[in-house]
Parts: C-alpha cells; structure tokens; sequence
C-alpha cells in the first residue's frame, strides 16, 4: 500500500536535532500564551543543534523530517486525537516543529500510539519524540496564519462540530466525531473485499462492524471502530492512499452514523462483535470455523499491537499478478469461488450469450449454464476468484431485461457440461476457448479500464466509414434513447455514446458488443466512467 511503511520512527530518546532558545522555549513557570508561531528560516538560525539532555517525558513534543510543504494544520491534526493541543512551533528552515499538549499524559498517548503505528505526513515517514522542554512559549504577533489555525482548532474541539466559514480549509483538522468511517473506492481496477478493507484498517484499532454497498455507481463502505480516536487516526493515515499501485484509492470521510446495525455475516456485511448472526438469503453461509476465528479476533482486536500490519506485498506486483488471474489478493482467493449464481432472470430473455456478453466485461467467462428446473437461474464460471468477485461487486442488484438480478458466490466449484448425447436445450455454453474473452492478454489495457454499469458507453473498433447518425440509429434500434454522442478527437475509431438509463445501456452492451459494422470491424462496447 502505498505510503503505508512499517517503519517504526518513534522513540523517546533525545535526539541530537532537537533545537533549543531560551526566548522560544520557556520554564514550566512561564505564562502560556496559547499562541502560535512560524519560525522562518532567518529565526531558525538562533536555534543551536545540540541538545542531548536527557528526561522524564515531556508534553512538548519534537517532531522531525517533516516534508517542506507541510502545513501547520497537518501537524495539529497529528495530536488532535490524543486531546487538546496547545501550542505548536513551526521550524520550516529545518523540516521540524514543536508541538504542545494540554497534558503530559495526552503526550505519553501519542508517543506510545505512534510508537506501533509509523506517523506519516504527504507520504513520508516522520520521527515523533519527547522534547527536553516542559512549556512551548511563543511570540504570537509574529504569524497570524498559525494562530488562526489553531484557534479554529481549538474552537472546533471545543464546540465539537465540524468547521465552517473559517478560513482553515484543511479537512485533517476536524476532530473525531463518530467511530464511523464512509469510506469510497475510486478507479477500482481490481476488487476490494470486506476483508481486505478488515486488514487494512484493524492496523488503527478494533474494527467492530463493516457494510459494503455500491450508490451512484461506486463501491463504498461503512466501518466502525470500537473508539473514535481510532477513526481519525485511521481517517490521517489513509485517506487519499491506494491500496494497491496507482488505483483502488481510499476517499474518507466521518459517517453521520454512530453506530452500524448488520443483520447479517457475509461477503457484503459483517459484524465482528457476533460471529453467531446469519448469513441472509442467497448469500454464502459463514463456516463456523471462520466464525470461530471472527469471535477469536475480536478478543486480540483489543489487544495493541496483537495483529500483524498491513501485509499485502509488493502491491504493484499482487495486483498485476491477480488480474492475470495467477495469484489471489488478501482475502480473496484466486482459485476458489470462481462460480457465481445469478437469480431473478428474466427466463423469457436470458441466453447463455447475453450472461457471456455482459459478465464477461468483468472477466473471462468460461461457462454459463441456465439451470433446465429454475430458469430464471444460472451458474456463470469465471477465469478466478478475482473476477468472480468483480462480477459481482458490479452487477447484483443491476437490472438486466427488465428485472434486478441478484448475484452471489456459488458453492459450487466448477459449471459441469452436460453428458455427450444429452440435449439440454442449449442451456449450457462452454466458452473456454472464445476469441471474445477481454482479460486473456495480462498487462492489457482492459484492466485500467473496468468501470461499473452507467448509462455512458466507450466504443472502439469503428471504421471510417461509419458516421455518428448510424451508430445513433444502431442503439436506438436495442429498445433504448440515445441521449448524446461524441467521437473522440483524436481518434474516430472511439467514441463515447450515452443512453438514458444504466438499464438501457447494459441492454445496448449485450445487444451490440461485437456486432459486426463491416470492412472487418467488430465493434467494441463497455462501460465508461465519463459523462458527456
């Protein structure tokens, strides 16, 4: 993950950078002005280098190796969790700051949280450690803006709502408002589980409950940590970071929510607090060996430092290495659960080659097979665990033919072809060796471009000689409305096509990916994440 090092940078020794000024640093018998200051780099130069006294701890904390354009907002937001902050110092010159709690047992916290879990600012791993100094006095007339920051942030804590119409616009300095975390995944190239969301944000404490959910075409999450401290620590640390190279990017924010109310253990929901609560329908049961470890885990979930860091190696590879279908990510497995159970199909519409078509924009589909007793059913076989679980993050509860299907993980592990000489009515199709699988060549650009249904659809492989008004009239011809059109400019042979709805677009998709336009040309649909 990027950003995400575990590097422990914490100590309580004195370092030699720490910097020292009798008119700066004052006796714990000083008056506390409560103020702010920036020191820039001319005032920087009155500080001396080496000070190696040793100590009791300190609520003055000495933070170093901070990057140059970090702001002073972003090193209050350090402390924010752990109480009050008092004062802080900026040494810009030398990428360090002082920073002030209100008590030394606030400042023993952090050192000790910190300590287990690497402090990272803009990507970087900064150093955290008790100053010699008991008090930070400062010259409040010398920076306005640092004041002003940390007044706000005081104010903030005090009236414990949300900042407005300040002049901080920094979200990082809004405290802790609820353990609950709405978390979205941007350009998810690659699924993201409920378990891997488990692995990564038990690192910053007891993750209680989590429910997973797809609005407005995105996949989201909804998780609850036992404290709301651990909510903004985890909020500080991975918003804006990928889980893995260059995509499946983590955006957070505080849920109004307070507390999350899961009926169900299963691949969408879960809560870690009862392992006893059932599956729901249509969703793969928990073995109660996995529950057992779920009650197992919660007991350590309380424990710091009990569970192992954030492990998902070498992230550019894994990922890469999964959508090649050669390795399963954490928590999801490549070779098991390649077969899904999609329901609720319109049995007057649905063919083998439409589930093909439209599945297969998530992956290679091997084998579909309707079921001959349940018609609105069927087992659709992908390439890997990985697919399978794109599928269906995408595609339950969209509506294909009129009706909102339903997918699920099948226990079942492989789609059986029917015995030679039987005639099953063409209800199952072996699609093993089609030239149409997207996914075969790894490293394909396909990879970078797997989007959820919307009604904006991308087409490639037209000929030169088609025009906009025959492509219009071709997908108005699938039942739908054609509600704009663009060729890119660069580029006739693509063009991006909007219909009406997301309902009418999947219709358009399996009705028209590979349709033959002449002069060779078979045209390419799938979903777009731009609108026009």
């Amino acid at each position: 993950m990027d950003g995400i090092v575990t590097e422990v940078a914490v100590g309580v020794k004195r370092g030699s950078d720490e910097l020292l000024s009798g008119s700066v640093l004052s006796s714990p018998n000083s008056n506390m002005s409560g103020m702010v200051v920036t020191a820039n780099g001319n005032d920087s130069k009155k500080f001396k280098g080496e000070d190696k006294m040793d100590g009791a701890p300190s609520r003055v904390l000495h933070i170093r190796k901070l990057p140059g354009e970090v702001t002073e907002t972003e090193v209050i937001a350090l402390g924010l969790p752990f109480g009050k902050v008092t004062n802080i110092l900026m040494l810009k010159g030398k990428n360090q700051a002082f920073l002030e709690l209100a008590t030394e047992e606030a400042a023993i916290t952090m050192v000790n949280y910190y300590s287990a879990v690497t402090p990272h600012l803009r990507n970087q791993p900064i150093y955290i450690q008790y100053s010699n100094h008991k008090e930070l006095k400062t010259d409040n007339t010398l920076n306005q803006r640092a004041q002003a920051v940390l007044q706000a942030v005081t104010a903030v804590q005090t009236a414990n709502t949300p900042l407005s119409g300040t002049t901080v616009s920094e979200s990082a300095v809004t405290p802790a408002q609820s353990p609950v975390l709405r978390i979205i995944i941007d350009n998810m190239y690659y699924p993201v589980t409920l378990d891997v969301l488990h692995q990564i944000f038990s690192k910053f404490g007891a993750v209680l409950k989590i429910i997973t959910f797809t609005k407005n075409n995105q996949f989201q999450a909804l998780l609850q940590y036992g404290d709301p401290v651990n909510a903004q620590q985890a909020k500080l640390a991975l918003d804006g970071q990928n889980i893995y190279n260059a995509c499946c990017t983590l955006r957070i924010d505080f849920s109004k929510l307070v507390n999350l109310n899961v009926k169900y253990n299963n691949d969408k929901s879960r809560d870690y607090t009862r392992p006893d609560l059932p599956s729901g329908d249509g969703q793969p049961a928990l073995d109660p060996a996995i529950a057992a470890a779920f009650a197992k885990e919660t007991s350590l979930l309380a424990v710091p430092g009990a569970l192992s860091p954030l492990a998902i190696p070498n992230a550019a590879a894994a990922a890469a290495a999964a959508a090649a279908g050669r390795v399963g990510m954490p928590g999801v497995s490549a070779g098991g659960n390649t077969v899904l159970l999609v329901s609720n199909l319109n049995e007057e519409m649905v063919t083998p080659q439409s589930l093909f078509t439209l599945f297969g924009v998530y992956g290679d589909v091997q084998r579909v097979k309707i079921l001959y007793n349940k018609k609105d059913s069927a087992l659709i076989q992908m390439a890997d665990g990985n697919q399978s679980q794109l599928a269906m993050n995408h595609l339950n509860g969209q509506k294909m033919y009129g009706k909102i299907i339903r997918v699920t993980l099948s226990k079942h592990q492989t789609v059986q072809l029917p015995r030679e000489g039987l005639d099953d009515q063409g209800l199952t199709k072996d699609f093993g060796n089609s030239p149409l699988h997207r996914f075969k060549k790894p490293g394909s650009k396909n990879f970078q471009n797997i989007f959820p249904p919307s009604a904006t659809l991308h087409l490639s492989n037209i000929p030169p000689s088609v025009a906009e008004e025959d492509l219009r009239t071709l997908f108005a011809n699938t039942g739908g409305t054609v509600k704009a059109f663009k060729f890119f400019q660069r580029d006739h042979k693509m063009a991006l096509l909007q219909m009406a709805t997301v309902e009418e677009a999947i219709q358009a998709l399996i009705d028209l990916h590979n349709y033959n336009l002449g002069e060779n040309h078979h045209l390419r649909v799938s979903f777009s994440k731009s609108t026009i």
